[in-house]
């Protein structure tokens, strides 16, 4: 009986040791080249088999895919079969060199995929063609960003660095003029269902000196960068309202000092004025004694 090209969950398994079986028999019977395709997480890769036939043939031939020991999709009699871990985000076209889609590719989805092809011939099934395909699932870390938190005290600013949806752990680290500072509030988090990290980490400086910081994420054998500027700021210009209250306080400040020095120099003058007349006193005092006794 024919059966139609369709998805469906195994309710039984008994051809799960055959499938592999079959598949290593052909590791040992063909050699090629592997092809190798590269897509980032979240994306959806192509594995092509290279293989067209025809529809005619497709209800006689065995397809199998998989992924170094694991079964990803089989098609058997025209019937498609696809392993758990790949439903409902695998799709096969049998039209197109019998390929298949991963979409919604994740960090585990890295490996060697090999598609084997079966025909019958002299009532069992033959060998016809296998090719390899592996798969490399990247996860970048973006460039981090680098935002001004505030004061959190006096002539202090806080900063803070962060990038996310990167694999594998990361290590952020801030450098100035090539040299490790401490930083504070450093947090590390995974996606349980992606596996893709996110970091982040504060830094605490002086205000009153410039500074270039670098903020360092390392992951794997790769690295990605974020630098931040500060240069300390200038003493204000006096606003008009300063410059109108020293505009008051000048010219009465030297009103102030005259009147000082006025009264100053006043008092000098007069005690100056009462010495001299006390001497006069005292000099016609002396005079008036001298005369008396001639008289």
């Amino acid at each position: 009986m024919d059966h139609t090209l369709k998805w469906g969950i195994p309710s039984k398994r008994p051809y799960l040791k055959l499938f592999q079986l079959l598949v290593l028999a052909g590791l040992f019977y063909f050699c090629s080249g592997i092809i190798q395709v590269t897509k980032t997480v979240k994306e959806a890769a192509m594995l092509s088999c290279d293989y067209n036939i025809s529809t005619e043939e497709l209800k006689r031939v065995r397809i199998y895919w998989q992924k170094d020991n694991e079964m990803v999709l089989a098609v058997m009699s025209g019937k498609v079969t696809v392993w758990p871990r790949y439903e409902n985000r695998t799709i096969t076209d049998v039209t197109s060199n019998l390929c298949i889609v991963i979409l919604a590719l994740r960090l585990s989805d890295n490996g060697t995929y090999t598609c084997v092809i079966q025909k019958p011939e002299k009532g069992s099934y033959k060998l016809k063609h296998r090719t390899s395909v592996k798969l490399m699932v990247r996860a970048d870390f973006p460039v981090p960003s680098i935002t001004d938190l505030g004061n959190p005290s006096p002539n202090n600013r806080r900063i803070i660095c962060s990038t996310s949806g990167g694999f594998p752990k990361p290590h952020l680290s801030w450098l100035e003029n090539g040299e490790e500072l401490n930083s504070t509030n450093t947090t590390l988090s995974q996606d349980p269902e992606t596996e893709l990290y996110t970091i982040s980490s504060e830094l605490d400086f002086n205000m009153t000196s410039n500074h270039s910081f670098v903020c360092l994420v390392k992951y794997g054998g790769l690295t990605v960068s974020q630098t931040f500027n500060w240069q300390k700021s200038a003493k204000p210009a006096p606003s008009a309202n300063q410059l109108l209250l020293w505009a008051i306080i000048i010219p009465v400040s030297a009103c102030g000092i005259s009147v000082i020095i006025a009264v100053t120099l006043t008092c000098l003058s007069c005690r100056h004025a009462a010495r001299w007349r006390e001497r006069r006193r005292n000099q016609e005092s002396m005079e008036m004694g001298r005369i008396s006794p001639s008289t």
